[in-house]
Order: C-alpha cells, then sequence, then structure tokens
C-alpha cells in the first residue's frame, strides 16, 4: 500500500509507520465508498498530496495550517488556502493578500494560486485532505486529522526553527502539537472575511517569519506572487 501512494520521497520516509496504520487505510475505504454514492470528491487524487510533493520534508520552514479544501469546482488543488490559475481568489485569501500588501509593501496579485510559496519551503497544509462537492467539512473525522497531526508532530520532533502560522481557533488546537522551545508560533484570528478584523489584519506575520527565519541562518521566504 505504501509503494501506491503519490508522496514525496522524504514525506514518505518520515511518515512511512502511519501508512501502515488502521485509521489510513480507513481514509482509503471511506473515500471509496462516498465516490460508490456518487459523490466527487475535491481535489483529485493526483493532488491530494500536492502540499508534501511541492514542499519536501527536508526543505520545509514554513507551516501554514487551514481547516479543509474548498469544495467548490476547480477550486482544491492540495494546497492550503490557495486556488489555482483562472479561479476567482476566496475572501480568505484576499485578506491574506491585503496583510500581505500592509506588511511588507507588495502588490496584490491578480489570480490565488501559491505554488510558489510551496516551492520555497511552505507547507500548506489542511487538517482534512479532502472533501466533497459543495459540503463543506464532510470527510471530518474520516482518519485525516490523524494523519496531518502526525504530520506537525514529525515536523516539530525531527526540525529545528520553523515557524507555525495558526489562523483561527481551529488552527490554534495544533498548538499543542508542537514544541515551543524549538520553533516559533504565531497566532491570530482567520482571515475569513467573519474574523480577519479579530486581529488577523496587522497581524505582521509574514515580516515576523523572515525576521525568524534569518536570524536562524534561514533563506526568507519570497512572498511576493508574480502576476500571470
Amino acid at each position: 500500500m505504501i509503494k501506491d501512494i503519490q508522496i514525496e520521497e522524504s514525506w514518505k520516509k518520515a511518515l512511512e509507520h502511519e501508512f501502515r496504520e488502521s485509521y489510513f487505510i480507513q481514509i482509503k475505504s471511506f473515500i471509496l465508498h462516498e465516490k460508490s454514492q456518487g459523490k466527487t470528491i475535491y481535489p483529485p487524487g493526483s493532488l491530494i498530496f500536492n502540499a508534501f510533493n511541492l514542499c519536501p520534508f527536508h526543505q520545509t520552514k514554513v507551516v501554514i495550517i487551514g481547516q479543509d479544501p474548498y469544495h467548490g469546482s476547480g477550486q482544491a488543488h492540495g494546497l492550503s488556502f490557495s486556488v489555482p490559475y483562472g479561479i476567482k481568489v476566496p475572501p480568505s485569501l484576499k485578506n491574506i493578500f491585503k496583510e500581505l500588501a500592509d506588511d511588507l509593501q507588495i502588490k496584490i496579485p491578480n489570480h490565488g494560486n501559491l505554488e510558489s510559496w510551496a516551492k520555497q519551503g511552505v507547507l500548506l497544509l489542511n487538517a482534512v485532505l479532502t472533501v466533497n462537492h459543495s459540503e463543506p467539512a464532510s470527510h471530518k473525522n474520516a482518519g485525516w486529522e490523524n494523519f496531518t497531526n502526525a504530520v506537525i508532530e514529525s515536523l516539530s520532533a525531527q526540525k529545528e526553527h520553523l515557524v507555525f502560522l495558526l489562523w483561527g481557533s481551529f488552527a490554534h488546537e495544533k498548538e499543542t502539537l508542537i514544541d515551543s522551545n524549538k520553533h516559533y508560533i504565531l497566532k491570530a484570528a482567520h482571515p475569513s472575511p467573519f474574523s480577519a478584523h479579530r486581529g488577523f489584519i496587522g497581524c505582521k506575520h509574514f515580516s515576523k517569519t523572515n525576521e525568524y527565519l534569518k536570524k536562524f541562518g534561514k533563506e526568507p521566504i519570497y512572498w511576493e506572487i508574480d502576476n500571470i
């Protein structure tokens, strides 16, 4: 079964034990059952582990934790908060760009594809990696949380001086999985329009991230996203 999982090799090695766990087998069974009921599942199978494939374990410097994938047609491509080229930028991502522009005085891009961040070592991790069409949180408690918690714990245990960006109460709950003596944890409200005004706007997490990375001799993230 491990051989069949389309995930980058350094992640496969770091998480090998997880792929053998009963919960992981249950995830696969759950998805097959949903498909048998005629459900459309996002993202496509080839992109479920996109965040890992674009950001190998050994290159990870920053972790941004989302909840579950976008549930509209064509939106989800395996990266938290990101959408593919040609897809309308969602409201939360608009607020992320607004904060970026305010924090670092960089232009707001004309698309919402965050692959350039992932390729620099930003793990755009959703806590749940799949969802049914038009059914938000439909794969909650199917087993993905066990897997992504293990991802966070593995990064915390095996690496040093990572930055974890925890936006919103759901992400804040992941703080207990992270060794704060080794890593930098930044918390703020969720960038959703419903909560961004309660502390996300003005948090300056992007500049704070780069200051921390530079302090420990790591290349800062080039947050500006080129237009297409």
